[in-house]
């Protein structure tokens, strides 16, 4: 079984870097679904960004919320291009036609969403139809490919259908049920004929009990027998007999009984209250709050943790039961279960975070945009079955007698490693034990699948004709080109004729170029139709390298434009229009760099991973490119017209920029004066990172020290990797997101000589 089991983990990683299946992957709690997302970042070649549902799914996944990403208005989403009213004279539904005029997508998420290659969509079991296919409309936009589902990128699915469903209301419904046979998410119009690759990981590592086993999976598949309802009721316990037990989680299906129950114990307690507050810092919304801002405690109070510890020493994990024992007002001591160990509290922090593009590197990476500093522990007399999913424990009070949605006795027990550690506190009800039909019949049909082996050799073979069509053709880009040139202002006409130049010339080197790589490219198809491997890759080979030389001189052009209007003013939209082009020149660039390797690695059935040093040799690529740039160009005027025309000194009424020195010691100056790195970047209106960069100059120079800015722990924990790696993003990747970039940046290169 376990051989299995790491087998479809295996089959995971190549289904999501050697095809373009979408993908779910699904199973029990403790199969290994978080372990698998957790290593992604190391275990593929794709760019990706992580959403989910809801925001503390967002924080357990360490990525962001659907609708902060995707930037969609909170509603019901109808799939058609028509308006809302012709469905509904209802508030709070929204259409394809309502996302592209009334809700569109700033440039920030548009650029992240067009550098990517696969979605990650965790928790997915509360995703609902309607907004996977909001996601899907967007994806199309930005990508510019409205012809298949998600623009052409690949979606990987996570989450345990059994577990508690999306949340729809009977109003929404009225209107969704024209468009929707139910809300789960494999209703979506997105998905229909997609081949969607069902994955499930099947190891069971919570029980060993056949008969637990057996009566939980007659439970998931609706077949429940009077014999299974037989043994379960076996394990009722009275009040009184409860009351005799020693201490015991109780598992409820409503906040306010849990609430409840948790409060009175705690005011049963005959010890004095303490309370400890969060901190919180910079951008960090209540709605994500993991834990109340305030926790009040006493000693004897029964406290579960809410995460895993992140030092390493694995003292406590997400779930884990432990008795207050002693407090003061800056000490938590308690002591866990089982082990009767007493352990000294820390903190834990969390993070909110966003996805962007480097500006510098352009690069994707996750930027921290604001903290929750708390103990990671609450009251756990009682905890609801929904917020007990993922949890796991030896024994458990189940008070599941009003159960009101699908699944949810199922997700109870579940939670359970043995019988023998179930007390019920009601009798369970044959009524209350069934599984959703819909997603019984979902998942029986999906166990119709041809065999995954054989599922993934018809993906691979799909996915490299569609890495040949798409990676070795310029008509995106021209396209993209055309569409930039209608979105400008129509009256921005530049004086100097050569800058009205520009674009037209690249356009037309483009142009030129297509009629080879349609040739180049039917070239390629027919080898890998005749199976002709070894031909094929030296035929890729020689084009890489010609279609690298030719999109440098492309680059090239782009970047020399986009230095020549740097300073002009009024013409911000079109400046990021250019960076924009930039960014899809730099993604064909690493297609076309990457595709020999790809094509070699699939076709020998091997599993494509990470290609660092190709990230880093078009970085610096670009880097040289600039730096020749800005040995070229004359000094230019800093400002200028919309058209390009200088203004004259007289007109001048902005001081003149700070010196890049200047504006450093400014900000040196007054972090020493007391103010926070944040309050700094809001007074002088600066991005945060640009503010760390000034300081992380204080440190170099002497002014300021590492300890001022960065924990003792950061430093103990990165400063001995230093040099190990070319750039910030592998780094960011060691320490699986524990450490922002501003952080790494900040550590890895205060050691540097003091100027």
């Amino acid at each position: 079984m376990e051989n299995q089991s790491t087998d479809r983990l295996e089959l995971a990683a190549k289904f999501i870097n050697n095809t373009g299946a979408p993908i779910f992957l699904t199973g029990k709690a403790g199969t290994g679904k978080t372990t698998f997302l957790r290593d992604l970042s190391r275990l593929t070649h794709k760019q990706f960004v992580i959403v989910a549902p809801t925001g503390i799914a967002a924080l357990n996944a360490r990525g962001v919320t659907i609708h902060s990403q995707f930037l969609l208005p909170f509603g019901s989403f109808l799939p058609t291009r028509e308006a809302e009213g012709n469905f509904t004279d209802q508030f709070g539904f929204f259409t394809q036609q309502t996302l592209a005029r009334k809700h569109p997508l700033n440039q920030l998420r548009r650029n992240v969403l067009k550098a990517i290659d696969l979605l990650v969509i965790d928790e997915v079991s509360m995703l609902r139809a309607d907004i996977l296919d909001a996601i899907d409309y967007r994806m199309r936009s930005v990508k510019r490919n409205y012809k298949v589902p998600f623009g052409g990128i690949q979606v990987l699915l996570i989450g345990d259908l059994y577990q508690l469903p999306p949340v729809v209301k009977d109003q929404e419904w009225a209107v969704l049920n024209r468009f929707y046979n139910s809300m789960h998410f494999f209703e979506a119009k997105a998905l229909q004929n997609s081949g969607m690759v069902y994955l499930e990981l099947d190891k069971i590592f919570r029980q060993s009990d056949d008969v637990f086993i057996r009566i939980l999976n007659n439970l998931r598949d609706n077949r429940a027998t009077p014999e299974d309802v037989r043994i379960l009721n076996q394990h009722f316990k009275t009040l009184d007999e409860i009351r005799d037990l020693p201490p015991t989680i109780t598992l409820t299906t409503h906040n306010y009984k849990a609430d409840e129950l948790n409060l009175r114990e705690l005011r049963g307690l005959d010890s004095p209250s303490f309370f400890f507050e969060a901190e919180v810092d910079r951008e960090f919304p209540e709605t994500l709050f993991p834990l109340p801002k305030s926790i009040e405690l006493k000693v004897g109070a029964r406290v579960m943790f809410i995460k895993n510890d992140s030092s390493g020493n694995s003292s406590y994990f997400n779930g884990k039961l432990a008795t207050v024992t002693k407090l003061e007002k800056e000490e938590v001591i308690v002591e866990l279960d089982d082990s009767q160990v007493e352990f000294v509290l820390r903190k834990e922090l969390w993070e909110n975070k966003k996805y962007r593009i480097n500006p510098d590197t352009k690069e994707l990476e996750g930027e921290v945009i604001g903290t929750f500093t708390q103990y990671p522990i609450k009251l756990a007399w009682a905890v609801t079955v929904h917020k007990s999913q993922g949890l796991t424990f030896d024994r458990a009070i189940i008070d599941v007698g009003q159960a009101f949605a699908p699944g949810q006795v199922y997700v109870a027990l579940s939670r359970l490693r043995t019988l023998d550690g179930l007390i019920l506190r009601t009798r369970v009800q044959p009524e209350v034990i069934y599984s959703d039909p819909k997603v019984v019949d979902f998942t029986k049909g999906a166990g119709l699948q041809l065999d995954l082996s054989e599922l993934l050799s018809q993906n691979q073979v799909n996915y490299l004709n569609r890495l040949i069509q798409e990676t070795f053709e310029f008509e995106s880009l021209i396209k993209s080109i055309s569409q930039f040139d209608k979105d400008q202002d129509s009256s921005l006409e530049f004086e100097d004729e050569n800058l009205r130049k520009d674009l037209p010339d690249i356009y037309q080197s483009l142009e030129a170029e297509g009629e080879n790589t349609r040739k180049f490219r039917t070239q390629l198809l027919v080898l890998l139709q005749q199976n002709q491997e070894q031909k094929l890759l030296e035929r890729v080979e020689k084009g890489t390298g010609y279609y690298l030389n030719f999109l440098q001189g492309i680059l090239e052009k782009l970047m020399l434009h986009q230095a020549k209007v740097e300073d002009f003013s009024r013409i911000k939209t079109y400046q990021n229009g250019l960076e924009e082009l930039e960014l899809e020149l730099l993604r064909k660039y690493l297609d076309i760099a990457r595709s020999g390797r790809l094509i070699q690695a699939i076709s020998k059935g091997e599993i494509t991973g990470k290609m660092p040093d190709l990230e880093q040799q078009i970085a610096q690529k670009r880097k040289s490119i600039l730096d020749k740039l800005r040995e070229s160009l004359p000094e230019k005027a800093k400002a200028s017209t919309k058209t390009g025309r200088k203004k004259s000194v007289e007109k001048k009424t902005k001081a003149p920029k700070e010196k890049k020195g200047s504006s450093s010691l400014l900000s040196v100056q007054m972090f020493l004066e007391g103010k926070s790195p944040q309050e700094i970047a809001t007074e002088r209106e600066y991005a945060l990172t640009t503010i760390m960069g000034h300081l992380g100059a204080g440190v170099k120079s002497g002014t300021l020290k590492l300890e001022q800015l960065v924990s003792d722990e950061a430093i103990r924990e990165i400063q001995p990797l230093a040099g190990k790696f070319d750039s910030l993003k592998p780094y960011f990747e060691h320490f699986g997101g524990k450490y922002d970039y501003g952080t790494l940046r900040l550590v890895l290169f205060s050691g540097e000589e003091k100027e």
